[in-house]
């Protein structure tokens, strides 16, 4: 990869995709040319709707859905997590099941269903930053209904292993649901396999794509039993036929769409989604995994704690969050200096997390890892 398809290697050592990353080339030239058409001629000729039915499949591929039908797009990722929160039909004494150390987009949802009478349970980080998935088993019990978990964690980096979590809830009778803005865009995925019932994705992080359009997946044997959280024109099957009011849901992932799309965003996270398609998600993360090995066995040499679970390649994650020695400053400060020359990472939870892609570059974690404070 070169300056051209991610313009910021010429500019910044970038290291933070776990929050909001750069868009690439090819997606800043999808926004341009957005603009140029959309001033010059609106929306005529544009072939803009084909073009969204063709990035739903494109995005489904990258997940291993069934298809574009099983794909909405969505403005962020608390907005997939609220579709599944709020659409289900919820009974006092349900059970919700959480991490304690969930992103708040992860947990407020569910948390505000205990107006509704449900149950929401917390499963403990262990001390070694593991989500431990017998832990998770354990708390599942018959009034389970869903379980809602990060595939990856954004303060350690550990990456669960969903497909035990889902026998088992689904033994229970109960749902699970992947918060996979962390994982999406950096590993080969396949969500039947994971056994995800639902799974939300913002394109701001690792699909490189700007913010506000992500990605909501259902399974199409649950979509009908999701009632949407917002209704609007377009969730309708005669959504374009404006006279004739017919409140009947899409069949598909589309009665998640209440209104119209945020094109610009579409084309501009399709273009990426293509970029990492063609690239190939096992060269993705294949070059995540030599980087961040590259990273933490420098970080070790300085005197760095790595945190992060990496003792089998099933826990990895393209995220490594570290702790500093003794005197070499508060994280806070060491990632403000880092970045006054030029060098993002970003301080999570009282310790430093480094995130890098695919693209960046060994030489980049060298100077990462040169500029880093000695302990005392």
């Amino acid at each position: 990869m070169d300056a051209t398809t991610f313009p910021i290697l010429d500019e910044l050592v970038f290291f933070n995709h776990a929050g909001v990353a750069p868009i690439s080339g090819p997606a800043a030239a999808a926004l341009r040319g957005f603009a140029d058409h959309a001033a010059s001629r609106a929306y005529v000729g544009a072939g803009w709707q084909r073009e969204i039915k063709r990035v739903k499949e494109r995005a489904a591929g990258l997940i291993g859905a069934g298809g574009g039908h099983e794909i909405a797009f969505v403005p962020n990722t608390s907005t997939g997590i609220a579709l599944m929160a709020r659409g289900l039909d919820w009974q006092p004494g349900d059970q919700v099941l959480i991490t304690n150390v969930e992103y708040p987009a992860n947990r407020y949802p569910w948390v505000d269903l205990e107006r509704l009478g449900v149950e929401v349970k917390e499963v403990a980080q262990r001390p070694d930053g593991r989500i431990a998935e017998a832990d998770v088993i354990a708390a599942i019990t018959e009034r389970t209904r869903v379980v809602a978990i990060s595939h990856v964690q954004y303060a350690s980096g550990h990456r669960i292993d969903p497909r035990p979590i889902a026998q088992a809830v689904h033994a229970a009778g109960g749902l699970l649901f992947l918060d996979a803005i962390q994982s999406v865009g950096t590993m080969p995925l396949d969500v039947a396999d994971l056994g995800a019932d639902a799974l939300a994705a913002d394109g701001h992080k690792w699909l490189l794509g700007p913010e506000g359009c992500g990605i909501f997946y259902c399974r199409a044997e649950l979509i009908p039993h999701l009632h949407p959280a917002v209704v609007g024109w377009m969730n309708m099957v005669e959504a374009t036929n404006f006279g004739e009011y017919r409140f009947e849901l899409q069949p598909d992932a589309r009665r998640f769409e209440p209104g119209s799309y945020n094109v610009p965003g579409i084309l501009a996270l399709g273009a990426s989604i293509d970029l990492l398609i063609e690239t190939g998600l096992e060269r993705v993360w294949g070059e995540i995994e030599a980087l961040t090995a590259r990273l933490c066995a420098g970080l070790a040499e300085r005197g760095y704690r790595v945190f992060s679970p990496r003792a089998t390649e099933a826990e990895r994650s393209a995220l490594v969050v570290f702790e500093p020695p003794a005197g070499a400053g508060m994280p806070e400060a060491i990632a403000g200096g880092l970045a006054a020359d030029g060098i993002h990472i970003v301080p999570r939870e009282g310790r430093l997390r480094a995130s890098p892609h695919f693209y960046n570059t060994d030489e980049q974690v060298e100077k990462l890892l040169a500029a880093l404070p000695a302990g005392a």
